[in-house]
């Protein structure tokens, strides 16, 4: 019995973490939120920003892994040089 209290336990602690964990949209909101508190925007003006602030989207997978893949050919890597800068590249945000 102390066993099947334990595993509810568990699980309900793990379902609860997942909920308090800020999606990339959150987090995106709460940036242009906080940018446009920064630059003193109210009203129209503060809704155009965080507008256009949220429209705004991180570079895909796709997107970074060609511009990586330029600056490696730029630097003419080969080899392991370019694995580990290709490595380091799509890593960063």
């Amino acid at each position: 019995m102390k066993l099947l209290h334990v595993s509810l336990l568990v699980l309900g602690m793990s379902i609860a973490g997942q909920g308090f964990a800020a999606t990339p949209q959150q987090e995106k909101m709460r940036t242009c939120n906080a940018d446009a508190t920064t630059q003193s925007l109210k009203g129209d003006e503060r809704k155009a920003f965080m507008s256009q602030c949220l429209k705004k989207a991180p570079p895909t997978q796709q997107e970074k892994m060609k511009t990586c893949n330029a600056d490696a050919t730029g630097q003419s890597l080969k080899g392991d040089e370019r694995k580990a800068f290709m490595s380091s590249c799509l890593k960063k945000k």
